[in-house]
């Protein structure tokens, strides 16, 4: 990558990121047009100043100052308005291309695959969408047109001292080595601090997100002294990679101030003692020499920090763009449509490993008939719940096939299949927003109406108005406001209302009171009516009504049969599981 390539500078990433620029060409153009004409305003002042000394005030000539003085002010006016038009313009261009490539980076990542998102950190990605993108448009606005401008204005600054005077300017070249060589060794130093830097914002990010997030495990473990420690451990390597960047700072500026310095006293020291000659240099042409040098060496001094921004955009570019390289998407490239779906589902010899070697799914062979409720038992890690993720196509199965209506999965196009499926988790999940968004998921095809219509049916609709607010009652960020039942039928409700035809329940009633598990189970009854359902349970006592019961142990299905059927089997899994649950409920009781 990028980032890792050891170059001060990486064109091909640069090139790369400036086809982001193609739909707004015309103001790419401006942009560098005014760069252009800003370097040529550059020279006009010290021009005009010095035929100010050698034409008006030496000879005493006021009529041709105030001339030269319009001239002057007349120059500044345009000058002023060509530097806001530039600013202006190179920042509304980066924010337009930082726009298009957040929008295409998110539409990206709604396309990974789930197992992108089981190792990577929220933190980290979440900064690659927000400030890692917003740096890039610095790139725009403070870093390569500003570069742009200030070298067209010292090449031209340098062409124009060589043609009034190649005495003076041999002595600016004697001095300019020093300063081009000084930032060379910056930019490199400075690209290399900055990529350190960008790493301990990542980190810091992902750290914060990660204990906000789990905040309540955090104290309910009163580990807030070690966590605190590990943030000060943390902190204190952001700060140690922001001072590298001052220190490298604190040392080029004053050597450039140096090299400046040095210059104009040189200047003032030769073209004084040609000037006190007859016949040598005019007192104007020296003083131009000296703003000359100072304009010179402004951008040099400040073209370093605005590399260092260039640098930091470069490092953050490199950074988005690995996450938009990145290869981790369910290949989306069935043909077939979903379109009247009797919900029959098999899988034939299925194999699954999230980690290479290590199988989850060990040769899975079932079906479930269309309107039949399939059950799922068997411990933690035995592969329940990667049998859903594996339909629903959240992952890409090893080997087999898995089909629906006897159409191979991989046949149909994802969002068709996904369509037609919906899924209840055990963690709800619920964002920062109303009950009814919530639900509805923003779609404009399912009405309030509707869902208060479905709400009376499955008879959640008297809890959800008891709210305040009712339906439009905002539950906040993981829907915190309500209890983990109220959560469970909340997506209940989102489930029931898209109205699919095959529907899962992942442990949907595994940690919720007693009054939240009878009316979530009148509702599952009511929305597996008629509707092929794979339910996924540890409590068995929830499941004796389903259709078939699949018993699974370590990737394997051991057991399959009604309730009733699976009880028979002497010694059997379910047979045991059953009765260590039903011995201890009846202690519990």
């Amino acid at each position: 990558m990028a980032g890792k390539s050891g170059k001060a500078f990486d064109f091909s990433l640069f090139r790369r990121l400036i086809t982001y620029t193609n739909p707004y060409r015309l103001t790419f153009y401006f942009v560098a047009f005014s760069a252009i004409l800003l370097a040529a305003l550059s020279i006009v002042n010290p021009y005009l100043l010095k035929q100010v000394i050698d034409k008006t005030i030496t000879p005493k000539n006021g009529d041709l100052l105030v001339y030269y003085i319009t001239l002057m002010l007349v120059f500044l006016v345009v000058d002023v308005i060509s530097q806001f038009l530039f600013i202006y313009f190179a920042n509304w261009l980066g924010q337009e291309v930082i726009r298009d490539i957040r929008v295409k980076l998110f539409k990206h990542m709604l396309g990974f695959k789930k197992q992108y998102y089981d190792k990577s950190a929220v933190g980290r990605l979440v900064t690659r969408a927000v400030s890692d993108i917003e740096t890039i448009a610095s790139i725009f606005s403070q870093g390569l047109f500003m570069i742009i401008s200030d070298l067209l204005k010292m090449l031209a600054i340098l062409g124009y001292m060589a043609y009034q005077s190649w005495e003076l300017t041999l002595l600016v070249f004697a001095v300019l080595p020093l300063i081009v060589y000084a930032t060379r060794v910056f930019q490199k130093k400075m690209k290399a601090a900055f990529e350190e830097v960008r790493t301990q914002v990542s980190n810091l990010n992902s750290f914060v997100q990660e204990r906000i997030t789990g905040m309540k495990i955090v104290q309910l473990f009163t580990r807030e002294e070690t966590e605190y420690a590990n943030f000060k451990k943390i902190n204190e390597k952001h700060k140690k990679g922001w001072i590298k960047t001052v220190w490298y700072n604190s040392i080029f500026f004053p050597i450039a101030e140096m090299a400046s310095s040095i210059v104009i006293g040189l200047i003032v020291w030769y073209g004084g003692l040609k000037a006190a000659q007859v016949d040598g240099m005019t007192l104007g042409l020296v003083i131009e020499f000296i703003q000359l040098s100072q304009i010179l060496f402004r951008p040099l001094r400040q073209i370093a920090d605005k590399f260092n921004t260039l640098q930091m955009g470069m490092v953050a570019a490199n950074r988005v763009f690995a996450v938009l390289d990145t290869q981790s998407v369910i290949e989306d490239n069935g043909e077939e449509e979903l379109i009247h779906v009797k919900g029959d589902i098999s899988f034939d010899n299925v194999r699954f490993s999230y980690i290479p070697g290590e199988e989850v799914l060990k040769g899975i062979s079932l079906e479930v008939k269309s309107g039949d409720t399939v059950a799922i038992v068997g411990a933690t890690g035995a592969g329940k719940s990667t049998i859903i993720n594996l339909l629903s196509r959240f992952y890409e199965i090893d080997s087999g096939v898995i089909a629906i209506d006897h159409t191979d999965i991989k046949t149909i196009k994802l969002k068709s299949l996904r369509d037609h499926i919906a899924v209840v988790l055990q963690d709800v999940f619920l964002f920062a927003d109303t009950i009814l968004n919530n639900i509805t998921l923003n779609n404009p095809n399912i009405s309030q109406d509707k869902v208060e219509q479905a709400a009376r049916e499955i008879g959640i609709h008297d809890f959800i108005t008891s709210l305040p607010g009712g339906y439009n009652y905002n539950v906040k960020e993981r829907g915190v406001m309500l209890s983990s039942g109220q959560r469970q039928l909340i997506s209940f409700l989102r489930a029931y209302v898209s109205n699919p035809e095959i529907l899962v329940l992942d442990e949907a009633t595994s940690s919720i009171d007693s009054h939240s598990e009878q009316l979530i189970q009148d509702a599952t009854d009511k929305i597996t009516k008629d509707r092929t359902s794979i339910v996924i349970a540890h409590r068995l006592a929830t499941i004796k009504n389903a259709d078939k019961i699949i018993v699974m142990d370590q990737g394997t299905i051991v057991e399959q049969g009604s309730h009733n059927e699976l009880l028979e089997i002497t010694d059997g899994y379910y047979r045991n599981l059953y009765e260590v649950q039903f011995a201890s409920a009846t202690t519990t009781e």
